[in-house]
């Protein structure tokens, strides 16, 4: 029988379990909301600020619709409490078209007829653009990585592959011009 040995606890700050102010960086914006610390990003993006790009469709991180990006990392949202994302840079696909002009993204996946539905469509865009925003210049590998959380319910998967290296391909252009 094993012996029970006693451990020192580390020092943990408890949050709630009231609402609580909780600073987010949003699409380059400060927002100061007041949330329950049990609420999530997507919860508090699509709720809160109203920014209802990223869909609400299994909450569970099983088909990445929700997927958003933080500190550079694509992340699910349903799955990502609001309070963890405090003080740290989140972006939304309402971030991507600038000044009435498409992200290279969405005008690849209008090119290549990437969605059906389009529901999947936010989460397929900014799983990409995380890859591209680390890796400019992708293998068909790994754009299929990089989606590969994303599910497509309409089967588009091909066309949201050349999606990808499309929009690579547009980004890279335009670093040359």
């Amino acid at each position: 029988m094993a012996k029970a040995t006693k451990t020192k606890r580390a020092s943990v700050t408890v949050r709630g379990p009231h609402k609580m102010p909780v600073h987010l960086f949003v699409n380059r914006q400060d927002y100061e909301l007041h949330v329950e610390p049990r609420r999530t990003l997507l919860d508090a993006l699509r709720k809160d600020l109203g920014l209802t790009g990223a869909k609400k469709v299994c909450d569970e991180g099983t088909c990445g619709a929700c997927t958003v990006i933080v500190d550079g990392k694509p992340v699910y949202s349903c799955l990502t409490l609001a309070i963890e994302c405090e003080e740290k840079s989140i972006e939304t696909i309402e971030a991507l078209a600038q000044d009435g002009k498409l992200h290279a993204l969405q005008q690849a996946f209008i090119e290549e007829d990437a969605y059906q539905c389009g529901f999947c469509t936010p989460g397929q865009i900014m799983s990409l653009k995380a890859l591209l925003d680390e890796n400019p210049n992708p293998t068909l590998d790994d754009v299929k990585r990089a989606v590969s959380g994303n599910l497509c319910r309409c089967g588009a998967y091909p066309k949201i592959f050349r999606a990808g290296l499309r929009a690579a391909e547009i980004l890279r252009s335009k670093k040359g011009a």
